[in-house]
């Protein structure tokens, strides 16, 4: 398997000579650069799955979505070509979703989903940890410089949150959430997902905000392949929430 990188993004190629199942763009959280998601992007890639990690669009919401709507562009058509966002990159994922700016995506996946633009109150880099994930190599991987501390408690944009938005996305949404995520609790996102025409919104017990990368990291993968084989089979996305113990 190769690990390729261009500039900001970076890639994360399925294995020769297994034929490419299909496409992933990843949009990072606040405060994230794309390499936080390596053990997400190899897992994918194993399954054949390429992985793109691109800018965070809290640091650049024109070059996030420039590299964004050019990665769906050069991916093979007849696959599925999905987006990926996490924190803040659920919020922009789905804003550009349902204003139709991503005429390419297949689906959307969004992990850790705010609730609200207003963020939480700060903590201190082991409150941060904490809210983040429980997961021992996570905390490793981003107290190594792979999050800038702090900005996981900044407002976000208020128009990523406009009420109307949910009901306007076309395309299927996996949503991912913990049920102990304190940046965005659980309780506060599922009217959000109650309201868009094809979701299906999976709680990880005792997650926390981080959910793609916290303990419960292969069942949260083994979920989202399963998602994209349905999406490859061309099923119906059931509109419905399953917690794992």
């Amino acid at each position: 398997m190769t690990l390729a990188f261009e500039d900001t993004v970076h890639t994360w190629i399925e294995p020769d000579p297994i034929p490419l199942r299909g496409t992933l763009v990843l949009l990072p959280g606040r405060g994230e650069s794309a390499r936080v998601y390596e053990r997400f992007g190899r897992r994918l890639a194993s399954d054949a799955y390429r992985v793109h990690a691109i800018t965070a669009p809290t640091d650049d919401p024109v070059r996030a979505r420039e590299q964004l709507v050019a990665l769906l562009d050069a991916a093979d058509p007849a696959k599925p070509r999905i987006v990926v966002g996490s924190d803040a990159g659920a919020a922009y994922a789905a804003l550009l979703a349902a204003s139709h700016r991503l005429p390419r995506a297949s689906a959307l996946i969004l992990a850790g989903l705010p609730a609200s633009p207003r963020a939480t109150a700060s903590q201190d880099w082991a409150g941060e940890l904490d809210a983040r994930t429980s997961c021992p190599t996570h905390r490793g991987r981003i107290s190594e410089s792979g999050v800038r501390p702090g900005e996981l408690f900044t407002d976000l944009p208020a128009d990523w949150f406009d009420p109307d938005l949910p009901g306007e996305i076309t395309v299927p949404v996996l949503g991912l959430h913990g049920t102990a995520d304190p940046i965005s609790p659980l309780d506060g996102i599922r009217d959000w997902y109650a309201t868009v025409p094809r979701a299906d919104l999976v709680s990880i017990a005792d997650a926390q905000h981080d959910v793609l990368n916290d303990q419960s990291h292969r069942t949260v993968a083994a979920t989202v392949v399963l998602f994209l084989e349905r999406l490859r089979n061309r099923a119906l996305i059931a509109r419905t929430e399953r917690t794992y113990a």
